[in-house]
């Protein structure tokens, strides 16, 4: 048997356990050919306060800690002591740092040439990014041998940009662990109890930050016009906090605001919801990249109502609704007649569990990314 190749993993947010799925998935997906390490942050300073990256009982893959310096900016985050670690005899070092940030810059820098550099990226729009970090976009991207965009609209703003252009790539989108988000009506029902909402409520949810270009207005709006007799969770926290709290003052015992909730917390939120919406609304330098909370929804056998801002029409695909940015006349429609129509909500959940295992179970989506990673290879050999 040959040799397994050997593989280094980079990005910040594997100091998070359930981040390193990727990775993980890729050690078992590729078991016997590939041999795996994911490097994160020994701490990293994310949106609850500093973290710590520990190992996983049962995790396949390697983890390598270092510190970082720098981690109140993202921008200009960087690894104290990257180039010892992957001057290792790696086979591919794949980048899941931006290549505009400076800690993509400096992996692009310190892999050797024995070694395939493959960059990974979510950015949506072609920007035209100030100095340094022009710099370090040019710099990762002259050195790249490949990249991922995390979606068709990162393909399509980045495939004819110079330094993209030139280099292969593949639409491969993060992924969604079905082993905790799946259906789970007794956990939805404790929530619910929790609260005190019957079993029986139709509930319209968000999950995510509470800020205007997640279009929490249209949302508001959309409530307040709505005729059904909905209860709405707002899972999540920012600056529109208090917005939210004007409706819930509106509709005394209808609206709740839920701070604090881990990711690991947020399946049984999730599972509590009748609706998730995503109404977001593309601003001049930003359009929805991806939203993480519609495969986890749908994963959860939660239908979605998703604005067309950005990459969501392409994630949602036939399993939810695609509604138009700032509408709140047709977000309110849409509302009630979902609410209105059990049928069709068994339908869109139906459809949400097919794609999501098809498309974004971590599983498939590791297979992915080791099929470029060894088209690449063969492409060398070539």
């Amino acid at each position: 048997m040959s040799k397994a190749r050997r593989l280094a993993t980079v990005g910040h947010s594997y100091v998070i356990t359930a981040n390193r799925r990727l990775a993980h998935e890729m050690a078992v997906q590729g078991k016997e050919r590939w041999d795996v390490t994911a490097i994160a942050p020994v701490r990293y300073r994310a949106d609850f306060g500093r973290v710590a990256a520990h190992a996983r009982d049962g995790e396949a893959s390697r983890l390598q800690t270092l510190n970082v310096r720098l981690d109140r900016s993202p921008h200009l985050m960087w690894y104290a002591g990257l180039d010892a670690v992957l001057k290792d005899a790696w086979d591919v070092v794949h980048c899941w740092e931006e290549p505009y940030v400076a800690a993509g810059a400096q992996v692009a820098r310190n892999v050797p040439s024995s070694a395939l550099l493959v960059m990974a990226t979510f950015q949506n729009l072609s920007k035209h990014y100030p100095w340094p970090l022009s710099g370090f976009e040019r710099n990762s991207m002259a050195r790249a041998d490949g990249w991922i965009a995390f979606g068709q609209t990162v393909s399509d703003a980045l495939s004819t940009r110079d330094g993209y252009s030139s280099r292969p790539s593949r639409i491969i989108p993060p992924g969604v662990d079905l082993e905790r988000f799946h259906p789970d009506r007794e956990a939805g029902r404790a929530i619910r109890a929790r609260v005190g909402w019957t079993d029986a409520a139709l509930v319209i949810g968000f999950l995510g930050r509470f800020v205007p270009e997640k279009g929490i207005d249209t949302l508001l709006n959309a409530l307040r016009a709505s005729r059904a007799n909905w209860r709405a969770l707002f899972v999540g926290s920012g600056p529109m906090q208090p917005a939210i709290e004007a409706l819930a003052r509106e509709h005394q015992g209808r609206v709740l605001v839920a701070n604090g909730v881990t990711h690991d917390g947020v399946p049984p939120w999730l599972n509590s919801m009748t609706v998730l919406c995503a109404p977001s609304v593309t601003t001049a330098s930003w359009r929805e990249q991806f939203g993480r909370m519609l495969i986890e929804a749908m994963a959860c056998g939660v239908p979605v109502l998703a604005s067309d801002s950005g990459e969501m029409p392409h994630v949602v695909g036939d399993a939810g609704i695609i509604l138009p940015e700032a509408d709140d006349r047709a977000w309110a429609e849409a509302i009630d007649r979902l609410l209105d129509d059990g049928a069709r909500r068994a339908e869109l959940t139906a459809r949400g569990l097919e794609r999501v295992s098809a498309r974004y179970a971590w599983p498939v989506v590791a297979r992915a990314h080791l099929e470029f990673f060894e088209a690449l290879l063969g492409d060398r050999r070539d």
